[in-house]
Parts: C-alpha cells; structure tokens; sequence
C-alpha cells in the first residue's frame, strides 16, 4: 500500500495531509512541500521498536557553563555571547558581498593561530580563489585548512576523520545531499544539509558555521526551520558603499540575542571598531537644523548615532517618506502625534529621515530623537551640537521612560557632550556630568528646544 504524502510548510514548519496554496499556521503562500520523511508517522518509519529510557532531571540539576573558545576578534565574541561553543551550529547571513567570507575566514585564521583546528569548506569558490583572498588578507601564515567541495557526504566524511574544533560551510545553499533528490539550494536540500550539519556538531562537539544567502526581503534564503535548527543566528549588514558593518545576533542560545558586533571594511579586510559611538559621529556636519544626536542602547552597549531629517516642500499629491535605518511606520506614528498633540502639522511636506553611519535602529527610545530631528528641520532651528537626546513617545504625547539611561548619560559624557534630553522620571543612581533636562510631554520639549513656534500647517 502506497504511504499518503505529508506536506509540510517551509516557512514555519507546520505539517498537512494535503497541498494548498496558503499555510493555514503562518499565512505563507506556495511555501507548502511534499515532505517524504514521516509519512507514516514516528511509529512505523522507527520500525516499532522500544527506544532506552531518557534520563529526566528537575529545575535544580544544576550544570556548568559551557566552555568557550576565543577567537581573538573581540566583536565577533561578543556577539556570540563571549566566544564560540564546541558543538554549537551558528547561521550566518547577509546580503552579496557584503563581507561574510571575509569575515569568517578571518575569524578561521584567527581561531587557527590560537592553537585550534578549523576547515573551511567553500562550495562557492575554488580554493585558488579562497587562497588569492587569504593572501589580500595577510592571512597565509594561518595553519587553516581549506577545502572545495559541494557534496555533503565527502564533507561529513572529512569532518569525521579530520574532528576539527571549527568547520565553516560557505555555502548551505550551495550544499548536495545525494540522498535527496531535489536540486541543489531547494528546500529539501537546504533543509537536509543544515539537519545533517547541525547533528554532526551535536554529535562529535564540533562548532560548525553555516553561510546562508538572504533574500531580496533580508530574510535567509530556504525554509524558515533551518533558523530553529540552530542554536546561533548571525546577520550581517550594512550599506554596500558605506564602510560601516554591523554584526547582530537575531538568536543565541549561549548569549544575548541583541548583540551587535561593528566592523570597518578596509583595503586588508575587515577591522574591529572598539568605540562604535566616535566612528558613527565622526563625520558629523557642521551645526545644521535637523540633526540629532541619539543615545541608544544595542544589546549590551550604549551607541550614539546621529539622527538626520530633511523637510522640504513636495511638488507631489502624495508627499514623500523616505525613511533610512528606522522603521517607516513609526515615523508615521511620530509625525501623527506631533500634528495631533503638538499642532505641528507635516502635510505637503516631504519627509527624509536617515541614520547615520548605516546602523539600523529598532528600539522605541529613539522616538524622541526622531521627533527632534524633524522639527529642526522644519522651522530651521539647530539644536545645540553637544546635545543628546532620547526617549519613547506615546500616542498621547507623553514621553515614558527607558531603560539604561545611566548607560547612555555615561556614552554621552565620555564623548564630550555637556548636556541631554530625557523622559521625566529618569532614574540615575551617580552624577554623569551632563546637564540634564527632563521633559514629561512632547509638547514640553519642543517648547524648551525651540520656544514658540508656528505651530501651524505651512
């Protein structure tokens, strides 16, 4: 008797008795295939037989930390929760050319010179093309081994006999299992190869690195339960013609899952940025309306980042809204909350708002930067140049406070800033040395920025 099919999403994983169109679980469309795995379910496909008995523990066996292997790339260490885990399987993802392989040889020439045994396996260059970048990269005298190879039973094969303490697979999408048969970079290959990796790291302890191509979205290309597999997501992004990199966690079993690791690509590769907060601020302008010094907090580390918005007269029905390294829906919240609480209204105007330095900011305290920015803009009134300032805005225009705000005061004091603007009831347990003004309302901030204004649409 034939099995019946089982057909299982890509993008979340869920399973169905038949073939449609949209995911009933996660909405997705076409990312529903034949999966021939368990199609008679765990009980036939394991031949009926009894499995051992599994050792059960309670919330007080208590087990120590896992052991950690530095690389001697500090950002990268940090990001992945103070250095890499043996047995660990890590995804690392980002646009072309943005700089992962670069990134990851250098981190496999780093671990080699430390004593430790790692194989780059590339299925995407020749090893004369690995060697050319190695040698641009004055990474020659590593003792890393390299090899080219696509078929993943020859690469767990050497993985097996060689037992190193660190494999990188440049590429999951490039990877062939012959026992499935699909073509190379589908969803049951990606899917297959990155079970099959993971397992092998479980298994022999070994930290396995796997290089995943996004798509034109920013998600990793392939199904979405390669990123459950493993126990560490990496992405890496930045602008193409900006020099700046930013390196965060999405996911860490072992870590922190909002660490960012921040890099400068140079002529001899990627270069570690110690104190991110002067790199982004160093090609700060000239005292202009419109830029805003942020104090933000990414993972563990206070960042300052300028805030840059332009507001022009729109020839257009419809003015634009050009949005850079934030989110486009929370700059249509801000400039709604200041039209409707604060009478400052933005219709017929385009709007540009940019981060500087390529870091995308994501946390709510940054509202209130944003909202600085804008007004300046304006009415053409500069803020002070040694000014910070943040804070999350609610719909009703009050200002709520943020976390870490001793943090960001202490970022913005060593930088050389005199003075900050935050939420009412900031709490701050020492004296930082900055002038700090606190403001309960968006509308009370604006006056003792700006004074009275127009508060009227142009």
């Amino acid at each position: 008797m034939a099995r019946p099919a089982r057909f299982v999403c890509a993008e979340c994983g869920a399973a169905a008795t038949k073939w449609s169109g949209r995911c009933d679980a996660c909405g997705a469309w076409n990312s529903i295939t034949e999966d021939a795995g368990l199609a008679d379910g765990p009980a036939k496909s394991l031949g009926g037989a009894r499995g051992r008995r599994v050792p059960l523990g309670d919330l007080t066996t208590s087990e120590p930390e896992p052991p950690r292997a530095l690389s001697g790339i500090a950002e990268l260490d940090r990001v992945l929760g103070g250095g890499l885990v043996p047995g660990s399987a890590i995804l690392v993802g980002g646009d072309p050319g943005i700089g992962k392989s670069t990134l990851l040889l250098q981190a496999a020439a780093a671990y080699a010179r430390r004593g430790a045994r790692p194989i780059y396996v590339s299925g995407e260059e020749a090893s004369a093309q690995v060697r050319m970048r190695a040698t641009r990269l004055g990474l020659t005298d590593a003792p890393l081994k390299l090899a080219a190879e696509t078929n993943l039973r020859d690469i767990l094969t050497t993985l097996e006999a060689k037992r190193p303490a660190l494999a990188v697979i440049d590429s999951i999408q490039t990877m062939w299992a012959d026992h499935v048969d699909s073509a190379p970079g589908s969803v049951a290959q990606v899917r297959a190869a990155a079970h099959e990796l993971t397992a092998f790291a479980k298994r022999r302890g070994v930290a396995v690195i796997l290089v995943g191509h996004v798509t034109k979205d920013g998600q990793i290309a392939g199904p979405r339960v390669v990123e459950h597999m493993v126990d560490t997501v990496l992405y890496f992004e930045g602008e193409r013609g900006h020099q700046f990199r930013i390196l965060r966690a999405v996911k860490n079993r072992f870590g922190p899952s909002d660490e960012i690791g921040v890099f400068e690509m140079t002529g001899a590769g990627l270069a570690e940025v110690a104190n991110p907060s002067a790199l982004f601020l160093s090609e700060r302008g000239q005292h202009t309306s419109g830029s805003v010094v942020f104090a933000g907090i990414e993972g563990t580390r206070p960042v300052l980042v300028e805030v840059q918005a332009l507001v022009a007269p729109s020839a257009l029905g419809t003015p634009r809204r050009t949005v850079v390294g934030w989110d486009g829906g929370r700059l249509a919240t801000v400039l709604a909350v200041l039209e409707a609480r604060c009478g400052i209204g933005f219709a017929g105007l385009d709007v540009y708002l940019n981060v500087a330095g390529g870091l995308r900011i994501s946390e709510p305290a940054a509202d209130l930067a944003v909202a600085a920015a804008l007004v300046s803009a304006r009415e053409d009134i500069p803020l002070p140049m040694d000014a910070v300032v943040f804070g999350e805005i609610s719909l009703s225009g009050a200002l709520r406070p943020i976390a870490q705000g001793e943090a960001r005061l202490r970022e913005a004091a060593k930088l050389g800033f005199a003075s900050a603007f935050a939420p009412a009831g900031l709490k701050t347990s020492a004296d930082t040395g900055l002038e700090i003004h606190m403001v309960a309302d968006l509308s009370a901030f604006i006056e003792k920025c700006f004074g009275g204004i127009d508060q009227r649409d142009e």
